[in-house]
Protein backbone atom coordinates (compact mmCIF):
# COMPACT_ATOMS: atom_id res chain seq x y z
CA UNK A 1 0.00 0.00 0.00
CA UNK A 2 1.61 3.51 -0.76
CA UNK A 3 2.36 5.50 2.07
CA UNK A 4 1.48 9.40 2.18
CA UNK A 5 2.72 12.26 3.78
CA UNK A 6 1.76 15.78 4.53
CA UNK A 7 4.34 18.16 4.34
CA UNK A 8 5.79 21.43 4.14
CA UNK A 9 9.23 21.41 2.77
CA UNK A 10 11.14 17.86 1.09
CA UNK A 11 14.79 18.24 2.29
CA UNK A 12 16.88 15.91 -0.33
CA UNK A 13 20.11 14.02 -0.29
CA UNK A 14 21.90 14.27 -3.70
CA UNK A 15 24.02 11.56 -4.14
CA UNK A 16 22.51 8.29 -4.15
CA UNK A 17 19.64 10.05 -4.42
CA UNK A 18 19.12 12.40 -6.89
CA UNK A 19 22.36 11.66 -8.58
CA UNK A 20 24.01 8.29 -9.26
CA UNK A 21 28.01 9.38 -8.65
CA UNK A 22 28.36 5.86 -7.39
CA UNK A 23 31.04 5.08 -10.39
CA UNK A 24 33.40 8.05 -9.46
CA UNK A 25 33.08 7.08 -5.88
CA UNK A 26 34.13 3.80 -6.11
CA UNK A 27 37.13 5.34 -8.56
CA UNK A 28 38.25 7.40 -6.21
CA UNK A 29 37.80 5.87 -3.18
CA UNK A 30 39.57 2.63 -3.78
CA UNK A 31 42.73 4.49 -5.14
CA UNK A 32 42.95 6.04 -1.69
CA UNK A 33 42.11 2.73 0.05
CA UNK A 34 45.09 1.26 -2.17
CA UNK A 35 47.16 4.26 -1.38
CA UNK A 36 46.54 3.42 2.60
CA UNK A 37 47.09 -0.13 2.14
CA UNK A 38 43.46 -0.66 2.87
CA UNK A 39 40.83 -3.17 1.62
CA UNK A 40 38.80 -1.25 -0.91
CA UNK A 41 35.54 -2.93 -0.36
CA UNK A 42 35.62 -2.23 3.29
CA UNK A 43 36.39 1.26 2.92
CA UNK A 44 32.73 1.87 0.05
CA UNK A 45 31.03 0.08 2.80
CA UNK A 46 31.51 3.72 4.73
CA UNK A 47 31.86 5.91 2.46
CA UNK A 48 28.40 6.94 1.57
CA UNK A 49 26.71 9.44 3.08
CA UNK A 50 29.82 10.78 5.09
CA UNK A 51 31.98 14.04 4.35
CA UNK A 52 35.01 12.64 3.14
CA UNK A 53 36.99 13.48 6.02
CA UNK A 54 34.76 12.06 8.66
CA UNK A 55 35.02 8.59 6.08
CA UNK A 56 39.08 9.13 6.63
CA UNK A 57 38.99 9.71 10.48
CA UNK A 58 36.67 6.60 10.61
CA UNK A 59 39.03 4.57 8.82
CA UNK A 60 42.25 5.65 10.35
CA UNK A 61 41.29 6.37 13.95
CA UNK A 62 44.73 7.32 15.12
CA UNK A 63 45.81 9.88 12.18
CA UNK A 64 45.70 13.67 13.36
CA UNK A 65 42.19 15.16 11.87
CA UNK A 66 44.42 18.34 10.11
CA UNK A 67 45.58 15.15 7.73
CA UNK A 68 42.48 14.17 7.03
CA UNK A 69 41.35 17.79 6.10
CA UNK A 70 43.73 18.22 4.03
CA UNK A 71 44.09 14.77 2.20
CA UNK A 72 39.89 15.10 1.75
CA UNK A 73 40.63 18.41 -0.14
CA UNK A 74 42.61 16.91 -2.51
CA UNK A 75 40.33 14.09 -3.09
CA UNK A 76 37.42 16.80 -3.55
CA UNK A 77 39.53 18.03 -6.27
CA UNK A 78 39.81 14.86 -7.60
CA UNK A 79 35.88 13.68 -7.18
CA UNK A 80 34.68 16.94 -9.04
CA UNK A 81 37.16 16.48 -12.09
CA UNK A 82 35.97 13.41 -12.68
CA UNK A 83 32.65 13.43 -13.75
CA UNK A 84 32.37 10.02 -16.11
CA UNK A 85 29.01 8.10 -15.38
CA UNK A 86 27.16 10.74 -13.61
CA UNK A 87 24.04 10.45 -14.26
CA UNK A 88 20.40 11.07 -12.73
CA UNK A 89 18.80 8.78 -10.57
CA UNK A 90 15.13 7.59 -12.89
CA UNK A 91 12.64 10.35 -11.55
CA UNK A 92 14.93 12.35 -10.27
CA UNK A 93 14.35 15.14 -13.18
CA UNK A 94 10.12 15.08 -12.93
CA UNK A 95 10.86 14.69 -8.94
CA UNK A 96 12.30 18.05 -9.20
CA UNK A 97 10.13 19.68 -11.54
CA UNK A 98 7.26 18.63 -9.27
CA UNK A 99 9.03 20.74 -6.88
CA UNK A 100 9.86 23.68 -8.74
CA UNK A 101 8.34 26.52 -6.86
CA UNK A 102 7.63 24.86 -3.88
CA UNK A 103 10.16 24.46 -0.61
CA UNK A 104 12.37 22.20 -1.01
CA UNK A 105 16.62 21.94 -0.37
CA UNK A 106 19.53 20.53 -1.27
CA UNK A 107 21.35 18.78 1.95
CA UNK A 108 24.51 17.28 0.94
CA UNK A 109 27.57 15.97 2.38
CA UNK A 110 29.48 17.24 -1.12
CA UNK A 111 30.81 20.45 -0.95
CA UNK A 112 29.58 23.50 -3.00
CA UNK A 113 31.95 22.92 -6.31
CA UNK A 114 31.65 18.95 -6.60
CA UNK A 115 27.74 19.43 -5.78
CA UNK A 116 27.40 21.66 -8.62
CA UNK A 117 29.58 19.73 -10.87
CA UNK A 118 27.22 16.51 -10.26
CA UNK A 119 24.05 18.41 -10.42
CA UNK A 120 25.18 19.85 -13.30
CA UNK A 121 26.53 16.64 -15.37
CA UNK A 122 23.11 14.93 -14.73
CA UNK A 123 21.47 18.03 -15.85
CA UNK A 124 18.89 18.95 -12.72
CA UNK A 125 18.42 22.08 -11.37
CA UNK A 126 19.62 22.95 -7.97
CA UNK A 127 17.11 23.81 -5.11
CA UNK A 128 16.61 27.16 -4.10
CA UNK A 129 18.27 26.24 -0.72
CA UNK A 130 21.49 24.11 -0.66
CA UNK A 131 23.17 23.11 2.61
CA UNK A 132 26.63 21.81 1.49
CA UNK A 133 29.42 20.82 3.87
CA UNK A 134 31.29 24.32 3.71
CA UNK A 135 27.96 25.30 5.55
CA UNK A 136 27.80 23.04 8.31
CA UNK A 137 30.42 22.14 11.37
CA UNK A 138 29.52 18.30 11.61
CA UNK A 139 29.07 15.46 8.90
CA UNK A 140 26.09 13.15 8.77
CA UNK A 141 24.65 12.19 10.99
CA UNK A 142 25.11 15.05 12.65
CA UNK A 143 21.71 16.42 11.98
CA UNK A 144 23.06 20.18 11.81
CA UNK A 145 22.16 20.17 7.26
CA UNK A 146 18.81 18.98 7.74
CA UNK A 147 18.13 21.46 10.78
CA UNK A 148 20.34 24.32 8.92
CA UNK A 149 17.54 23.72 5.76
CA UNK A 150 14.61 23.30 7.17
CA UNK A 151 15.28 27.04 9.06
CA UNK A 152 16.33 28.58 6.03
CA UNK A 153 13.22 27.64 4.43
CA UNK A 154 11.14 28.72 7.91
CA UNK A 155 9.47 24.89 8.59
CA UNK A 156 9.57 23.36 11.81
CA UNK A 157 11.79 19.58 11.51
CA UNK A 158 8.61 18.06 12.32
CA UNK A 159 7.09 19.65 8.74
CA UNK A 160 9.76 18.33 6.53
CA UNK A 161 10.19 15.40 4.73
CA UNK A 162 13.82 14.22 4.14
CA UNK A 163 14.72 12.04 0.87
CA UNK A 164 17.85 9.61 1.08
CA UNK A 165 19.53 7.09 0.09
CA UNK A 166 22.59 6.09 2.70
CA UNK A 167 22.58 4.93 6.71
CA UNK A 168 23.91 8.02 7.98
CA UNK A 169 21.51 10.12 6.19
CA UNK A 170 18.67 8.23 7.43
CA UNK A 171 20.15 8.33 11.11
CA UNK A 172 20.37 12.66 10.80
CA UNK A 173 16.81 13.34 9.63
CA UNK A 174 15.95 10.89 12.12
CA UNK A 175 18.18 13.08 15.06
CA UNK A 176 16.92 15.94 13.14
CA UNK A 177 13.28 15.07 14.46
CA UNK A 178 11.86 14.29 10.75
CA UNK A 179 10.60 11.59 8.56
CA UNK A 180 12.66 10.13 6.05
CA UNK A 181 11.83 8.80 2.46
CA UNK A 182 14.31 5.52 1.20
CA UNK A 183 15.48 6.06 -2.06
CA UNK A 184 17.09 3.15 -4.10
CA UNK A 185 18.84 -0.41 -3.20
CA UNK A 186 21.24 1.02 -0.21
CA UNK A 187 18.20 2.24 2.21
CA UNK A 188 15.97 -0.54 2.01
CA UNK A 189 17.40 -1.96 5.20
CA UNK A 190 18.11 1.11 6.85
CA UNK A 191 13.67 1.09 7.93
CA UNK A 192 12.68 4.10 6.81
CA UNK A 193 9.35 5.75 7.21
CA UNK A 194 8.93 4.22 3.50
CA UNK A 195 10.80 2.99 0.94
CA UNK A 196 10.89 3.28 -2.82
CA UNK A 197 13.45 1.81 -5.82
CA UNK A 198 13.34 4.87 -7.50
CA UNK A 199 11.97 8.66 -7.34
CA UNK A 200 9.67 7.47 -10.31
CA UNK A 201 7.54 6.22 -7.30
CA UNK A 202 7.09 9.42 -5.94
CA UNK A 203 4.33 11.70 -6.64
CA UNK A 204 4.19 15.12 -5.08
CA UNK A 205 1.01 17.20 -5.29
CA UNK A 206 -0.57 20.40 -3.24
CA UNK A 207 -2.62 19.62 -0.15
CA UNK A 208 -6.35 20.60 -0.09
CA UNK A 209 -5.39 22.37 3.03
CA UNK A 210 -1.88 23.73 2.03
CA UNK A 211 1.52 22.11 2.36
CA UNK A 212 2.17 19.12 0.16
CA UNK A 213 1.03 15.35 0.18
CA UNK A 214 3.84 13.15 -1.26
CA UNK A 215 2.92 9.61 -2.29
CA UNK A 216 5.37 6.88 -1.81
CA UNK A 217 4.55 4.01 -3.65
CA UNK A 218 6.60 1.40 -2.76
CA UNK A 219 4.44 -1.79 -3.93
CA UNK A 220 4.72 -0.40 -7.86
CA UNK A 221 7.01 -0.75 -10.03
CA UNK A 222 7.30 2.32 -12.07
CA UNK A 223 5.14 5.60 -11.76
CA UNK A 224 5.20 9.52 -12.58
CA UNK A 225 6.33 11.95 -10.05
CA UNK A 226 4.16 14.57 -10.60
Amino acid sequence: MPSVFAARALLLDMDGTLVNSDAVVERCWRRWAERHALDPAAVLRVVHGRQGHATMAALLPDRPMAENFAENALLLAEETADLDGVVPVPGAAAFLAALEGRPHALVTSANDALARARMGAAALPLPPVVVTAERVSASKPDPEGFLKAAAELGFAPEDCLVFEDAEVGVAAARAAGMRVVGVGPRAAALRPDAHVASLELIRVEAAPAGGLLVTADASATAGPAA
